[in-house]
């Protein structure tokens, strides 16, 4: 592909706006030429913004009318679904927001009909992305033995300043029936592991380099222990404490002798995270990477997929795997709390 890359959105809210729209605007090799919002005041002065000439009502007319070659719908995931996979018959490069779906079985629905369709599905799990993150993977296989993991997420202010320049509106979007969640798990302790906990669900299996499995989960939901077939054990600490102010996200990655450590920004943040080494013989050396956000890295990534010199960061049918570890999760922790 020797010209831009033609993208559509569908929706353009405030994370439409604020972690993907504006990153895709400043990319070289990418144009947005259509958006697909049924909030009519609000998709003219997105459009009118950011310099997008297509306005629709809906993704069906914006697909009759322009020639594109990928789509980004970021909608609420509960509604993926309903929304995102009649979008897969059109057979286009598809990125949503994070998680794949509401439930492992809309999950597995929305797989089949993505194959039907015969593209490909990315879910924006940005932490992937990150340039500190991408640097870190990469010195894993030269440091031995990788003997655990350990990431680290109090709630504090994820947005950090991103929504301040959204154009907003009063307008109410059509309702839309949310899919159908897990049945015997609790329902609002699902939504908030697969809303807020599910990246780092994502991300330790990234870092591991192969599948997990839930062998632990504590009764206030603070911990998640993990182990892998080769035996490396990872854990998931969640709301160790919480913060109004600031962001505190990290990982360690333990080896013989050596350690990595990530220091993440909030997912809004305008720069990447950092990382470093550091040597059983005291010495230290810190990542020297570019420092663009990783939510627009990742709108590089997709639209390098899209053109053939990537692969995409996370497609659905890894995604899925997320929701199978939210699930078993909440099931142990369910288990327990009844066994005592």
């Amino acid at each position: 592909m020797n010209r831009k890359v033609r993208i559509g959105f569908v929706g353009v809210g405030n994370m439409g706006q604020a972690a993907h729209l504006r990153h895709y605007v400043q990319l070289p090799d990418c144009e947005v030429v259509a958006i697909a919002e049924p909030r009519v005041s609000l998709a003219r002065e997105v459009a009118n913004r950011y310099g997008v000439n297509g306005i629709y009502h809906d993704a069906d007319e914006m697909l009759r009318r322009e020639r594109l070659d990928g789509l980004v719908a970021i909608q609420p995931f509960e509604r993926h679904g309903s929304i995102v996979q009649p979008l897969y018959k059109h057979g286009l490069p598809l990125l949503t927001e994070k998680p794949l779906a509401s439930s492992v079985e809309t999950g597995e629905a929305m797989i089949s009909a993505l194959r039907a369709g015969g593209s490909w599905h990315m879910v924006g799990y940005h932490k992937r992305n990150d340039p500190a993150v991408v640097w870190a993977r990469q010195q894993i296989g030269a440091l031995g033995s990788m003997r655990y993991i350990r990431i680290t997420m109090p709630p504090g202010d994820w947005i950090a300043g991103g929504f301040d320049d959204l154009v907003r509106s009063d307008e109410q979007p059509p309702h839309i029936p949310a899919d159908e969640m897990p049945s015997g798990l609790n329902k609002a302790e699902y939504l908030a592991f697969v809303n807020y906990y599910i990246h780092q669900v994502n991300l330790l299996r990234y870092l591991l380099g192969e599948p997990y499995q839930v062998t632990f989960a504590d009764k206030s939901s603070r911990l998640l222990v993990a182990e892998t077939p080769s035996g490396v054990t990872g854990t998931i600490e969640m709301a160790p404490f919480e913060t109004a102010i600031g962001w505190h996200e990290s990982v360690l990655i333990g080896f013989d002798k050596a350690a990595i450590g990530i220091n993440l920004l909030a997912p809004l943040a305008d720069h990447s995270g950092s990382a470093e080494i550091l040597r059983s013989d005291g010495s230290v050396e810190r990542a020297d990477i570019i420092r663009d956000p990783a939510m627009k890295m990742q709108a590089a990534n997709f639209i390098a997929a899209i053109r053939g010199e990537a692969k995409p960061a996370c497609e659905a049918a890894e995604a899925l795997q997320d929701l199978r570890i939210a699930r078993d999760w909440l099931q142990l922790k369910t288990s327990r709390d009844r066994a005592s």
